[in-house]
C-alpha cells in the first residue's frame, strides 16, 4: 500500500473526496456523484481512506474495504481540524 490518502466527506448526493500523497498537502480533490463514488474506489490503488464517522459512513466504509482499501473512520468532534474554510478536505494523517 501507497503513502496514499483519501479523505472523504459524505452527503446526500455528492461526496467530496481529497487525495493526498504527503501530510497536509491535497494532490487532487474531487466531486462525485452517489452513482460514481464507488467507481472512483475500484479504479484507486490500495489506499487509506478517512471518513467521518456518521450512519452512511458504516456502509460506505464495509464498501470500500471488500475493494482493498484500509478505511478509518474518524469521530465528529475530532473532524473539525482537518476541515479547511468549509472549501474541501485536508489531509493531516
Amino acid at each position: 500500500m501507497k503513502n496514499k490518502t483519501i479523505a472523504v466527506d459524505l452527503a446526500k448526493n455528492v461526496f467530496e473526496i481529497g487525495v493526498s500523497g504527503r501530510v497536509g498537502h491535497v494532490n487532487q480533490t474531487h466531486r462525485l456523484s452517489r452513482a460514481k463514488f464507488l467507481k472512483f474506489f475500484v479504479d484507486q490503488s490500495p489506499s487509506r481512506v478517512v471518513m467521518e464517522a456518521c450512519g452512511s459512513s458504516h456502509y460506505w466504509a464495509r464498501e470500500i474495504a471488500k475493494l482493498g482499501h484500509d478505511v478509518k473512520l474518524i469521530s465528529p468532534q475530532y473532524v473539525r481540524p482537518y476541515v479547511h474554510s468549509g472549501t474541501r478536505p485536508i489531509v493531516r494523517m
